[in-house]
């Protein structure tokens, strides 16, 4: 992805927010980790307290075992909720807007968008997967889910996805900021959550995040 040639416009409207980096990433990753613990390590111990005290606790110590589960797959049904298809579907419009998608798209991430509904992009912050009203950022063994829209909700499905994309390939860290940001977490608790269809664009980001970027060639 090329770099920023000027910071997004929408940066305006929420100017209490710090600009998103890799640094802040991490910051949120952290965050999530710790968040998820402190909801999840409480119901834990209170089943192996009830237990401890009383084998015939069980039935309710399991109920707090399922409250450990259930509350971290919440939050990743959200996060994964931000690519799922919304709005108007304009079946004529939508097929001239695909074409226009497609010519953004190399090869390959024009078959992947057309199979699953999500456009392939590598940055510098990771490997991005663009929807009609969200991105899923992969770094490594943290999946980013965040939830923006294009300004017109009206557009055909992959004119709304070309917005998106357009809008992350000028800004990347602008794009981040502008989004908001629904849940950070593993890998396979967004893909647990996502349509069957979309799994495998979630599968080969997670392969493109672990090959370094290419370097561009220098002519002497």
């Amino acid at each position: 992805m090329e770099a920023a040639s000027a910071p997004l416009p929408e940066l305006a409207s929420v100017p209490w927010r710090g600009r998103e980096n890799a640094s802040t990433l991490r910051r949120r990753e952290r965050l999530w980790s710790l968040y998820t613990t402190a909801h999840v390590v409480p119901f834990i111990a209170a089943a192996a307290g009830l237990m401890y005290l009383n084998v015939l606790a069980g039935p309710v110590a399991f109920v707090a075992l399922m409250h450990a589960w259930v509350i971290p797959e919440l939050y990743a049904f959200r996060g994964a909720s931000v690519v799922r298809p919304k709005g108007p579907r304009h079946e004529q419009a939508e097929k001239v807007a695909q074409g226009f998608l497609g010519d953004l798209l190399g090869h390959d991430a024009r078959d992947l968008q057309r199979d699953t509904g999500l456009a392939l992009e590598r940055g510098k912050l990771g490997t991005w997967l663009v929807g009609e009203a969200g991105a899923l950022l992969v770094r490594e063994k943290r999946v980013h889910c965040f939830c923006v829209q294009a300004t017109d909700r009206d557009l055909p499905p992959s004119d709304r996805v070309a917005h998106l994309l357009l809008a992350l390939r000028t800004d990347e860290e602008g794009f981040a900021t502008v989004a908001n940001h629904a849940f950070a977490g593993a890998p396979w608790r967004v893909r647990r959550r996502l349509d069957r269809d979309m799994r495998p664009a979630l599968e080969k980001a997670l392969a493109a995040s672990v090959r370094p970027l290419p370097q561009p060639s220098r002519s002497l």
